[in-house]
Parts: C-alpha cells; structure tokens; sequence
C-alpha cells in the first residue's frame, strides 16, 4: 500500500495490487499511472466509508450498534444515491421463497404460452374460413 515518503502512516488502508487488477481488467486500460493507481484507491476507500456511515446511520442496524448486510441492501433500494448497486446488494430471501418464485414465474409462462398458442390457433382457423369462402 502507499505510504509516505518516510515510511510512516498508510494513506489508504485498499490493497493497491488489487486495485490496479481491477483498473487493468478494462481493456481500455494499457497503464495506470501512480497516482492515478493512489487517488482511485482513496476515492473507493471514502465511499466505502460513507456508503458504511450512511447505511448504519439509516438502519435498523443501529440499535443493535452493528451494520448490517440488510442495512446495506436497505440503502442500496431506497436511497437514489446508491441505486445503482441495488443489483449488487439484493434483499435476502430464503431459498424456499426463492423456489416458488420461480416456479410461479415458470406457471405464468406456461399460461402466457398456452394463451399464444390458443390465440396463433384462432388466427389460423379464420384464416382457413376466408379462404374455404
């Protein structure tokens, strides 16, 4: 991680070998300039921090005087902010209501399927009416 110039004090606490993985994964990306490497790795470590400070401050993790992983998700839904990583901090559901979800989406499209396939079966036989006409 960065230090300073004397070897004192961590400036950021993110290990940087991960960060410029990260960087390097786009293929946009040819080189990644030591700062740039430094400010990135700031930034996220102060959004952590904040997205944390906020989640915990909204949550119901606070009375318990712990953050939680549905104080995270919680945020992530209701507030515009953080929107964007609703896809990465779901709500939790139990498996079993998982299941029936998708088996309730799986009874909808058979429906939907079978109302096609009536209505193509309609459309087919007025067609066959004008024609023996």
């Amino acid at each position: 991680a960065a230090r300073l110039s004397g070897g004192e004090n961590r400036l950021v606490s993110l290990p940087l070998s991960r960060i410029r993985v990260i960087m390097k994964s786009s293929p946009e990306v040819s080189s990644i300039n030591q700062d740039a490497l430094f400010l990135t790795a700031k930034a996220t470590e102060l959004f952590v921090q904040y997205l944390a400070a906020y989640s915990y401050k909204h949550g119901k993790g606070k009375e318990k005087n712990a953050l939680t992983y549905s104080d995270l998700s919680h945020t992530a839904e209701e507030c515009e902010t953080f929107q964007f990583l609703a896809d990465i901090l779901p709500k939790k559901i139990l498996a079993s209501k998982y299941l029936k979800m998708l088996e309730k989406e799986k009874q909808d499209g058979d429906v939907r399927k079978d109302n096609e396939e009536d209505e193509e079966e309609e459309d087919e036989d007025e067609a066959v009416e004008d024609v023996g006409s």
